[in-house]
């Protein structure tokens, strides 16, 4: 079983800036992702890491805003969030799974969660 512990939620304001921690309890060659639920809205897919880095993949809603990055070394993977907006209100998920995918059925394991919250 892995753990995923996700840190760094909070409130800011619109055009405000956030980063995102997950920090996995096994190391390993998986692919990691973030999706997002927002109230009353199916989870979305948010970005993946492939294992090594080489490959990382964007929602069109946050292409160019966002970016997903990993280090192996402390086993995390790093969402940091630019220009923020009223609708990246949501809460954030971060997935482990054997590659990465725009999918969440991909992943085998989840974290918690944390809140994400955009206010005008």
């Amino acid at each position: 079983q892995v753990q995923l512990v996700e840190s760094g939620g909070g409130l800011v304001q619109a055009g405000d800036s956030l980063r995102l921690s997950c920090e996995a309890s096994a190391r390993g060659f998986y692919a990691m992702g973030w999706f997002r639920q927002a109230p009353g809205k199916e989870r979305e897919f948010v970005a993946a890491i492939s294992w090594n880095g080489g490959g990382t993949y964007y929602a069109n809603s946050v292409k160019g805003r966002f970016a997903i990055s990993r280090d192996n070394t402390r086993n995390t993977v790093v969402l940091q969030m630019n220009s923020l907006q009223l609708e990246d209100t949501a809460v954030y998920y971060c997935a482990l799974g054997r590659r990465s995918s725009f999918h969440g059925d991909s992943y085998d394991f989840w974290g918690q969660g944390t809140q994400v919250t955009v206010s005008s």
